[in-house]
Order: structure tokens, then sequence, then C-alpha cells
């Protein structure tokens, strides 16, 4: 049987996010691609665990689509990604990359959830 599609899985949802350095395709890249390697590493998954990424940017950031980084990155053609649109917060953090990650993991384990850079203080209880 299928190591993945088997009885001791379950699907879980992961958060995280990460800040970018600035509104370029190459810094929000850079992110992008830290904040999956880290979702990753976390979790103790593979690329072929991932079912869906939701992504979120905060307004600040317009330069290019997460989710057409992170296709294309590490083995991850095949995940369903969407991009939205943070609702606009006063005083929220700037440059802002959020994401809600589908996956599979086994039973008995414990979702990582990624919170790096400025990010971390969105929640400073997982970091």
């Amino acid at each position: 049987m299928n190591q993945i599609n088997n009885l001791n899985n379950k699907h879980s949802v992961i958060r995280g996010a990460t800040t970018s350095s600035s509104n370029t395709k190459s810094d929000i890249e850079v992110a992008v691609k830290e904040l999956i390697d880290e979702l990753i590493k976390r979790n103790k998954i593979s690329g072929e665990q991932i079912l869906s990424i939701t992504f979120t940017v905060t307004r600040d950031l317009d330069a290019c689509f997460p989710a057409s980084i992170a296709r294309k990155y590490n083995h991850l053609k095949d995940v369903a990604f969407l991009d939205c649109q943070q609702m606009y917060v006063p005083n929220d953090i700037e440059h802002c990359i959020r994401l809600m990650a589908v996956v599979i993991m086994p039973l008995n384990a414990s979702p990582n959830h990624p919170y790096l850079k400025e990010a971390s203080r969105l929640r400073p209880d997982r970091c």
C-alpha cells in the first residue's frame, strides 16, 4: 500500500508566515522558498504529502504570485495552490506572506507551524 494513503496517516492543516525584505520578485522568491523549506523540514514531510497551499500576502506585495514560485520549487508541481490578498489592518506586519497548507501526516504527528522573520510576532507561541 502507498505509504501516503494508508490508515496510519491523517490530513492536517499547517499555518505559517514569513516576511519578504522588499516588494521584488527575487526577495519574495527567497522568502517563499525559505518558508516552504521550513514547512517541510519542521514537519518531516515530503512534497508529495502536501495536498494544497493557500498563500495570502499583505497589500504591499504585488511583484509576483507566491504560488508561481512554489509551484516550480521542491517538486510541488502537483500541489493545488491559491494566492489571495490578506485583508488590510492598520499597523500590520509589512511584506508579510502567510500560508495554510493541507498535508498528509502520520496519525501520531503534531503540526509544527513555521513563523519566520518579522512574522514570528504573529504567533510567538509557535516559533
